[in-house]
Protein backbone atom coordinates (compact mmCIF):
# COMPACT_ATOMS: atom_id res chain seq x y z
CA UNK A 1 0.00 0.00 0.00
CA UNK A 2 0.98 3.59 -0.44
CA UNK A 3 2.59 5.54 2.44
CA UNK A 4 -0.76 7.37 2.70
CA UNK A 5 -1.94 4.22 4.45
CA UNK A 6 1.24 3.46 6.38
CA UNK A 7 0.98 3.04 10.13
CA UNK A 8 2.23 6.00 12.16
CA UNK A 9 2.57 4.24 15.50
CA UNK A 10 6.27 3.46 15.10
CA UNK A 11 5.99 0.01 13.56
CA UNK A 12 7.61 -0.43 10.20
CA UNK A 13 5.57 -1.80 7.34
CA UNK A 14 6.75 -4.86 5.49
CA UNK A 15 9.15 -3.96 2.67
CA UNK A 16 10.53 -5.77 -0.30
CA UNK A 17 14.12 -7.00 0.02
CA UNK A 18 15.25 -4.41 -2.54
CA UNK A 19 13.53 -1.03 -2.11
CA UNK A 20 12.78 1.02 -5.20
CA UNK A 21 14.30 4.47 -5.70
CA UNK A 22 10.94 6.00 -4.71
CA UNK A 23 10.91 4.06 -1.43
CA UNK A 24 14.46 5.21 -0.68
CA UNK A 25 13.39 8.80 -1.46
CA UNK A 26 10.35 8.41 0.83
CA UNK A 27 12.54 7.32 3.76
CA UNK A 28 15.14 10.08 3.25
CA UNK A 29 12.37 12.66 2.83
CA UNK A 30 10.88 11.55 6.15
CA UNK A 31 14.26 11.98 7.85
CA UNK A 32 14.53 15.52 6.49
CA UNK A 33 10.97 16.42 7.49
CA UNK A 34 11.43 14.96 10.99
CA UNK A 35 14.63 16.93 11.60
CA UNK A 36 16.89 13.88 11.78
CA UNK A 37 18.67 15.39 8.79
CA UNK A 38 19.00 19.12 9.44
CA UNK A 39 19.22 22.06 6.99
CA UNK A 40 22.80 22.46 5.80
CA UNK A 41 23.79 18.96 6.95
CA UNK A 42 25.67 16.77 4.51
CA UNK A 43 24.02 13.51 3.57
CA UNK A 44 25.79 10.17 3.95
CA UNK A 45 27.73 9.17 0.86
CA UNK A 46 25.90 7.34 -1.89
CA UNK A 47 27.98 4.27 -1.08
CA UNK A 48 26.84 4.33 2.56
CA UNK A 49 23.21 4.85 1.58
CA UNK A 50 23.40 2.02 -0.95
CA UNK A 51 24.80 -0.26 1.74
CA UNK A 52 22.16 0.81 4.27
CA UNK A 53 19.21 0.18 1.92
CA UNK A 54 20.74 -2.85 0.20
CA UNK A 55 20.51 -1.34 -3.29
CA UNK A 56 22.77 -0.28 -6.13
CA UNK A 57 24.21 3.23 -6.15
CA UNK A 58 22.11 4.05 -9.19
CA UNK A 59 18.95 3.54 -7.13
CA UNK A 60 20.28 5.91 -4.45
CA UNK A 61 21.24 8.45 -7.11
CA UNK A 62 17.71 8.37 -8.55
CA UNK A 63 16.27 8.89 -5.05
CA UNK A 64 18.56 11.85 -4.40
CA UNK A 65 17.58 13.45 -7.70
CA UNK A 66 13.90 13.17 -6.71
CA UNK A 67 14.63 15.04 -3.47
CA UNK A 68 16.70 17.62 -5.34
CA UNK A 69 13.77 18.23 -7.72
CA UNK A 70 11.61 18.79 -4.60
CA UNK A 71 14.15 21.38 -3.37
CA UNK A 72 14.98 19.29 -0.30
CA UNK A 73 18.60 18.61 -1.35
CA UNK A 74 21.35 20.54 -3.09
CA UNK A 75 24.65 19.54 -4.72
CA UNK A 76 23.52 16.11 -5.85
CA UNK A 77 26.29 14.66 -7.99
CA UNK A 78 28.43 11.56 -8.37
CA UNK A 79 31.18 13.20 -6.33
CA UNK A 80 30.65 14.75 -2.94
CA UNK A 81 27.62 13.94 -0.74
CA UNK A 82 24.46 15.99 -1.20
CA UNK A 83 23.43 18.68 1.30
CA UNK A 84 20.05 19.19 2.96
CA UNK A 85 18.58 22.42 1.60
CA UNK A 86 18.18 25.41 3.95
CA UNK A 87 14.87 25.28 5.87
CA UNK A 88 13.25 22.78 3.47
CA UNK A 89 10.07 22.49 5.56
CA UNK A 90 9.56 26.25 5.51
CA UNK A 91 10.17 26.93 1.83
CA UNK A 92 6.77 28.06 0.67
CA UNK A 93 5.88 27.01 -2.89
CA UNK A 94 4.39 29.75 -5.09
CA UNK A 95 0.65 30.23 -5.47
CA UNK A 96 -1.57 31.76 -8.11
CA UNK A 97 -2.48 30.71 -11.65
CA UNK A 98 1.15 30.11 -12.67
CA UNK A 99 2.04 27.93 -9.67
CA UNK A 100 2.94 24.37 -10.67
CA UNK A 101 1.32 21.42 -8.88
CA UNK A 102 3.65 19.66 -6.45
CA UNK A 103 3.50 16.31 -4.63
CA UNK A 104 1.68 16.36 -1.31
CA UNK A 105 4.91 15.51 0.53
CA UNK A 106 6.49 18.65 -0.93
CA UNK A 107 3.66 21.18 -0.92
CA UNK A 108 1.66 20.49 2.23
CA UNK A 109 4.21 20.83 5.06
CA UNK A 110 5.45 24.36 4.24
CA UNK A 111 1.90 25.64 3.78
CA UNK A 112 0.78 24.12 7.07
CA UNK A 113 3.78 25.73 8.78
CA UNK A 114 2.83 29.09 7.29
CA UNK A 115 -0.78 28.63 8.40
CA UNK A 116 0.37 28.10 12.00
CA UNK A 117 1.95 31.56 12.03
CA UNK A 118 -1.57 33.05 12.29
CA UNK A 119 -3.07 33.79 15.73
CA UNK A 120 -6.12 31.63 14.88
CA UNK A 121 -5.26 28.54 12.84
CA UNK A 122 -8.16 26.97 10.92
CA UNK A 123 -7.57 23.77 8.95
CA UNK A 124 -10.28 21.75 7.22
CA UNK A 125 -9.35 18.52 5.47
CA UNK A 126 -11.19 15.93 3.39
CA UNK A 127 -9.16 12.83 2.66
CA UNK A 128 -9.01 9.04 2.74
CA UNK A 129 -6.77 9.00 5.81
CA UNK A 130 -5.04 11.73 7.80
CA UNK A 131 -1.42 10.63 7.54
CA UNK A 132 -0.34 13.42 5.14
CA UNK A 133 -1.80 16.03 7.47
CA UNK A 134 -0.28 14.35 10.53
CA UNK A 135 3.16 14.41 8.94
CA UNK A 136 2.79 18.00 7.72
CA UNK A 137 1.74 19.28 11.15
CA UNK A 138 4.93 17.88 12.65
CA UNK A 139 6.97 20.91 11.57
CA UNK A 140 4.80 23.65 13.15
CA UNK A 141 4.55 21.52 16.31
CA UNK A 142 8.34 21.51 16.51
CA UNK A 143 8.39 25.28 16.02
CA UNK A 144 5.80 25.76 18.76
CA UNK A 145 7.84 23.64 21.18
CA UNK A 146 10.94 25.63 20.20
CA UNK A 147 9.13 28.90 20.97
CA UNK A 148 9.17 30.22 17.40
CA UNK A 149 5.39 29.96 16.90
CA UNK A 150 2.60 30.68 19.40
CA UNK A 151 -0.92 30.62 17.92
CA UNK A 152 -3.66 31.41 20.40
CA UNK A 153 -6.22 29.03 18.91
CA UNK A 154 -6.20 26.00 16.59
CA UNK A 155 -9.34 24.54 15.02
CA UNK A 156 -9.01 21.41 12.88
CA UNK A 157 -11.91 19.60 11.17
CA UNK A 158 -11.52 16.35 9.23
CA UNK A 159 -13.92 14.52 6.94
CA UNK A 160 -12.96 10.85 6.52
CA UNK A 161 -14.83 7.87 5.03
CA UNK A 162 -17.20 6.05 7.34
CA UNK A 163 -16.23 2.62 8.62
CA UNK A 164 -19.67 1.33 7.59
CA UNK A 165 -19.45 1.90 3.84
CA UNK A 166 -18.08 -0.38 1.14
CA UNK A 167 -14.99 1.53 0.05
CA UNK A 168 -14.30 2.07 -3.64
CA UNK A 169 -10.59 1.85 -2.73
CA UNK A 170 -8.44 0.40 -1.33
CA UNK A 171 -9.96 -2.94 -2.39
CA UNK A 172 -8.82 -6.35 -3.57
CA UNK A 173 -8.57 -6.65 -7.33
CA UNK A 174 -10.75 -9.77 -7.27
CA UNK A 175 -13.32 -8.15 -4.98
CA UNK A 176 -14.13 -8.21 -1.29
CA UNK A 177 -13.78 -11.45 0.64
CA UNK A 178 -15.66 -12.75 3.63
CA UNK A 179 -12.86 -11.44 5.83
CA UNK A 180 -11.99 -8.16 4.16
CA UNK A 181 -8.37 -7.77 5.22
CA UNK A 182 -7.87 -4.67 3.05
CA UNK A 183 -10.82 -2.81 4.54
CA UNK A 184 -9.91 -3.86 8.08
CA UNK A 185 -6.35 -2.61 7.69
CA UNK A 186 -7.52 0.69 6.20
CA UNK A 187 -9.92 1.14 9.13
CA UNK A 188 -7.24 0.40 11.72
CA UNK A 189 -4.87 2.84 10.02
CA UNK A 190 -7.54 5.53 9.64
CA UNK A 191 -8.25 5.30 13.36
CA UNK A 192 -4.61 5.15 14.47
CA UNK A 193 -3.57 8.09 12.31
CA UNK A 194 -6.52 10.18 13.46
CA UNK A 195 -5.75 9.40 17.09
CA UNK A 196 -2.11 10.44 16.66
CA UNK A 197 -3.13 13.69 15.00
CA UNK A 198 -5.67 14.49 17.70
CA UNK A 199 -3.29 13.59 20.54
CA UNK A 200 -0.42 15.70 19.14
CA UNK A 201 -2.65 18.75 18.71
CA UNK A 202 -4.56 18.47 21.98
CA UNK A 203 -1.26 18.17 23.86
CA UNK A 204 -0.68 21.85 23.03
CA UNK A 205 -3.38 22.74 25.55
CA UNK A 206 -1.33 21.41 28.46
CA UNK A 207 2.14 22.30 27.20
CA UNK A 208 1.49 25.80 25.78
CA UNK A 209 -1.98 26.86 26.85
CA UNK A 210 -3.27 26.94 23.27
CA UNK A 211 -7.02 26.61 22.72
CA UNK A 212 -7.25 23.52 20.48
CA UNK A 213 -10.31 21.86 18.96
CA UNK A 214 -10.07 18.75 16.75
CA UNK A 215 -13.26 17.35 15.20
CA UNK A 216 -13.95 14.36 12.94
CA UNK A 217 -17.01 13.48 10.89
CA UNK A 218 -17.69 10.46 8.66
CA UNK A 219 -18.52 10.59 4.95
CA UNK A 220 -20.95 8.11 3.37
CA UNK A 221 -18.68 7.76 0.31
CA UNK A 222 -15.06 7.23 -0.72
CA UNK A 223 -13.56 10.62 -1.62
CA UNK A 224 -11.96 10.56 -5.09
CA UNK A 225 -10.03 13.73 -4.21
CA UNK A 226 -8.29 15.24 -1.21
CA UNK A 227 -8.79 18.84 -0.10
CA UNK A 228 -7.04 21.00 2.49
CA UNK A 229 -8.41 24.44 3.43
CA UNK A 230 -6.05 26.69 5.38
CA UNK A 231 -7.16 29.74 7.39
CA UNK A 232 -9.91 30.54 4.91
CA UNK A 233 -7.24 31.78 2.52
CA UNK A 234 -5.94 28.73 0.68
CA UNK A 235 -7.30 25.58 -0.91
CA UNK A 236 -5.02 22.68 -1.79
CA UNK A 237 -6.62 20.10 -4.08
CA UNK A 238 -5.41 16.74 -5.41
CA UNK A 239 -6.80 13.70 -7.19
CA UNK A 240 -6.46 10.19 -5.82
CA UNK A 241 -5.16 8.36 -8.88
CA UNK A 242 -5.77 4.61 -8.65
CA UNK A 243 -3.33 1.92 -9.62
CA UNK A 244 -2.73 -1.76 -9.07
CA UNK A 245 -0.57 -2.53 -6.05
CA UNK A 246 0.59 -5.52 -4.03
CA UNK A 247 -0.08 -5.47 -0.29
CA UNK A 248 1.10 -7.91 2.37
CA UNK A 249 -1.50 -8.28 5.14
CA UNK A 250 -1.23 -10.97 7.81
CA UNK A 251 1.47 -12.70 5.74
CA UNK A 252 -0.89 -12.86 2.74
CA UNK A 253 0.08 -11.17 -0.53
CA UNK A 254 -2.91 -9.42 -2.08
CA UNK A 255 -3.41 -7.57 -5.34
CA UNK A 256 -5.23 -4.31 -4.63
CA UNK A 257 -6.52 -1.19 -6.31
CA UNK A 258 -5.21 1.73 -4.29
CA UNK A 259 -4.04 5.34 -4.59
CA UNK A 260 -0.66 6.91 -3.90
CA UNK A 261 -2.02 9.64 -1.67
CA UNK A 262 1.23 11.15 -0.37
CA UNK A 263 2.45 11.53 -3.96
CA UNK A 264 -0.79 13.04 -5.26
CA UNK A 265 -0.09 16.34 -6.99
CA UNK A 266 -1.50 19.27 -5.00
CA UNK A 267 -2.89 22.21 -6.91
CA UNK A 268 -2.73 25.42 -4.85
CA UNK A 269 -5.37 28.15 -4.95
CA UNK A 270 -5.10 31.35 -2.90
CA UNK A 271 -7.70 33.92 -1.93
CA UNK A 272 -6.95 37.18 -3.72
CA UNK A 273 -4.65 35.66 -6.34
CA UNK A 274 -7.18 36.33 -9.10
CA UNK A 275 -10.81 35.59 -9.85
CA UNK A 276 -10.16 31.92 -10.55
CA UNK A 277 -8.29 31.29 -7.31
CA UNK A 278 -10.64 33.33 -5.17
CA UNK A 279 -13.71 31.57 -6.58
CA UNK A 280 -12.13 28.14 -6.07
CA UNK A 281 -11.26 28.85 -2.43
CA UNK A 282 -14.75 30.19 -1.70
CA UNK A 283 -16.54 27.33 -3.44
CA UNK A 284 -14.31 24.76 -1.71
CA UNK A 285 -15.31 26.18 1.67
CA UNK A 286 -18.98 26.08 0.73
CA UNK A 287 -18.64 22.47 -0.44
CA UNK A 288 -16.78 21.35 2.69
CA UNK A 289 -19.24 23.07 5.04
CA UNK A 290 -22.21 21.58 3.17
CA UNK A 291 -20.81 18.07 3.60
CA UNK A 292 -20.00 18.74 7.26
CA UNK A 293 -23.48 20.04 8.05
CA UNK A 294 -25.65 17.66 5.98
CA UNK A 295 -24.77 14.09 4.99
CA UNK A 296 -21.73 13.47 7.23
CA UNK A 297 -22.19 11.79 10.61
CA UNK A 298 -20.38 11.50 13.92
CA UNK A 299 -17.08 9.64 13.62
CA UNK A 300 -15.55 7.70 16.50
CA UNK A 301 -11.95 6.59 16.09
CA UNK A 302 -12.41 3.05 17.32
CA UNK A 303 -12.18 -0.35 15.68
Amino acid sequence: MDPEHAAVNGRKRAQRSHPSHREVADELRARIRSGRLRPGQRMPTQAKLADEFGVERGVVRQALHILQSEQLLTNVSKGSPATVAPDPALTRPPTGPAAPPLPTTVALAPRIATAFAAPHVEIDALCLTSVSLTLAIGEPLRQIHAGRLKPAKVDVRLLLPSRDIELAFPVRVEGRGDDDLVHDRWLAQRNAQGQVLRHNLLALRATHGIDVQVSFRALPFTPPVKLYLLNGAEALFAYYTLGRHEAEIDHEHLQTYDAEGTRSMLFAFEQGAGLRDTAFVEQSHLWFNALWETISSELTLTS
